[in-house]
């Protein structure tokens, strides 16, 4: 039998933030196609980009420099409210949980080790 190593609290927490994040994503990328006058393959091809990057982080958390990405991905959807101004909104409440979930799932793990 094969010990199994138990499952990070940062992980799991981050996972979670981008998974919901992921869904706002998705639906801002249709938001941005309805109201923008950019051409349909610029918001629909740079929304699907995007969703796919954050699949592949989902993935990839078990690694540490996938949280870096996920840094990034926070960057990104900051960035969006220059085409929509709410997901200024949306990016800093996004921001902000993926922040708290790092230091406090950092701290968590820290104590259960």
């Amino acid at each position: 039998m094969s010990a199994r190593r138990a499952s990070s609290v940062r992980r799991s927490l981050a996972s979670i933030v981008l998974g919901f994040e992921l869904v706002v994503v998705f639906l801002g990328t249709l938001v941005v196609f309805g109201l923008s006058d950019l051409p349909a393959w610029v918001t629909l091809g740079g929304g699907a980009v995007l969703c796919l990057i954050m699949v592949a982080t989902l993935g990839l958390l078990r690694y540490n420099w996938a949280y870096a990405i996920g840094w990034g991905v926070q960057v990104v959807v900051l960035a969006t409210g220059f085409l929509t101004p709410a997901m200024f909104f949306v990016g800093a409440l996004f921001t902000g949980m993926w922040a708290y979930c790092m230091i406090t799932g950092a701290r968590i793990d820290r104590q259960n080790s």
